[in-house]
This record gives C-alpha cells, sequence and structure tokens, in this order.
C-alpha cells in the first residue's frame, strides 16, 4: 500500500495538481456535489480502512438512552488530511475517542456512509490547527499504548501532547424505589504526555505539581519551581501546562 501511497504523490505534486499545491490550495475530493479530481480521490481512498469494516462499524448501537457521547464531536467536521508534510485533501471527520478511531467521509452529507482512517503515523489532520495522529506512548502505569495524541506544543527539547478518551459505563437498575437508577453513560477524561526530542518514547505527564517537578530533577527543577510559582500556574489547567512546555523549550 505505501508504494501506490508514493506514486500517487508523485503523480500529485509533480504533474497537473503542482500550481493547487505551489498556491496553497486544497486539491478538489469528490463530492456528491460534483466531479473532483480522481487521483486525490484514489489517494484519499487509499488511507481509508476496509469498506467492510465500514459497513459494520456502522450498524452501530443506539446511543440515544445513553449520557453523553463517544464522539468529541457528534457533527462530522471540515479538516485537511495530510500524508507526512503532503497535503492529500479536504475531508470531513468526528473523532470516536471511544474507540480512539476517526471516522471520515468525503462530503458532509448525512446520507454518505463513513469509513475509518487508517492508523498510520504518518498521517495527519489538523483539529483547530493542531495535529491529530497515531502514536505509542507509555501510561502513567508504564503501560505501553497505542492511539490518537494532539500536539499542543513544540520546542527544540519537549513537544506535549494530548490524549482524549471516552470510558463507556453500564447503567444500574435501582435495587428498590428508594434509589434511582444509574443511567449507562459516556465520560470524557483527558490525559497529557511529553516527548522529549531525541528520545523514542512519549510518556504520559503528571498534572500534580510536585510530580511534574520530580520528572524534572536536575537543572531544570529549580528554574521550573520558580517560573510555576512566580507565574501562579495550575498546571492542571491546560493553558498554563502548554505554557510550562513553552519556558522549558526557552532554557
Amino acid at each position: 500500500m505505501k508504494n501506490s501511497i508514493i506514486i500517487l504523490f508523485t503523480i500529485l505534486v509533480g504533474g497537473n495538481l503542482q500550481a493547487q499545491y505551489a498556491g496553497g490550495g486544497t486539491p478538489n475530493v469528490a463530492t456528491a456535489g460534483g466531479q473532483g479530481n480522481p487521483l486525490t480521490s484514489r489517494l484519499i481512498s487509499q488511507l481509508l480502512g476496509p469498506i467492510e469494516d465500514a459497513e459494520e462499524k456502522r450498524k452501530e448501537v443506539d446511543i440515544s438512552n445513553i449520557e453523553g457521547s463517544p464522539y468529541t464531536m457528534n457533527d462530522f467536521s471540515p479538516t485537511v488530511l495530510f500524508y507526512k508534510k503532503n497535503k492529500v485533501g479536504k475531508i470531513f471527520y468526528r473523532y470516536n475517542a471511544l474507540n480512539e478511531e476517526i471516522e471520515v467521509k468525503r462530503s458532509s452529507l448525512p446520507e454518505e456512509g463513513h469509513r475509518a482512517l487508517v492508523r498510520d503515523k504518518n498521517i495527519y489532520i489538523l483539529v483547530k490547527g493542531k495535529k491529530l495522529s497515531f502514536h505509542t506512548f507509555i501510561s502513567a502505569k508504564n503501560k505501553t499504548m497505542n492511539g490518537y495524541l494532539t500536539e499542543l506544543t513544540s520546542g527544540d527539547d519537549f513537544t506535549l501532547y494530548k490524549r482524549t478518551k471516552i470510558k463507556f459505563t453500564e447503567g444500574k437498575d435501582a435495587d428498590n424505589s428508594f434509589i434511582k437508577e444509574t443511567p449507562a453513560r459516556f465520560t470524557e477524561f483527558t490525559e497529557y504526555y511529553i516527548k522529549k526530542n531525541g528520545v523514542n518514547r512519549i510518556d504520559q505527564i503528571s498534572q500534580k505539581k510536585q510530580k511534574l517537578l520530580k520528572s524534572f530533577d536536575g537543572p531544570l527543577k529549580s528554574p521550573l519551581k520558580e517560573y510555576i510559582n512566580a507565574n501562579n500556574l495550575n498546571i492542571k489547567i491546560e493553558e498554563d501546562l502548554v505554557r510550562v512546555i513553552e519556558f522549558l523549550n526557552k532554557q
């Protein structure tokens, strides 16, 4: 599959579409509204999961009676698909954080079925200008995991990622008339991960101040502590955690 992708990219960038890329525009993608470029359409197809898988996934369980959602957003939104640093084209996506899967369509039409994006570390999409891509990472319990991470900030020394995950909890019937039943629900959680540039691993980072400082034992610990205290930062807040990593990248 990778060879065919490389060949298609050579055609896209080196052929008639070169002017579109040089101009910063997004190649047209075939939609129900009209004919798009067939090569771009073929390339996007190469990056999608098997149709059979999509057919099974479209047999969705009724979640109308479950609190919350397995998606970070229920509707499909436009974004741009990339392979490595090459712009492939415009797609519509929604992120299934329960299954850690990016569901994609080529148009926003409700009747169009969706497919899954291939879990390839060279593929990424943009979510509010940030890269969302597939990674291997290490949890706080030292467990090696695979899933999607959003790159929040990157510098010479460190890159900070966010992981959004959703957990499903079964509902419970009431034992008696004095106790309310507990509905089934989807609950969203957020975790943060850090990668030291030049080191081939991504580790979960603690949002507890003392644990965070301990992970930076050495010459960075003292100035980091002073910076957090001087600016009254709460590292449980994403914006403040980003400021911490940006500070470390300037040291």
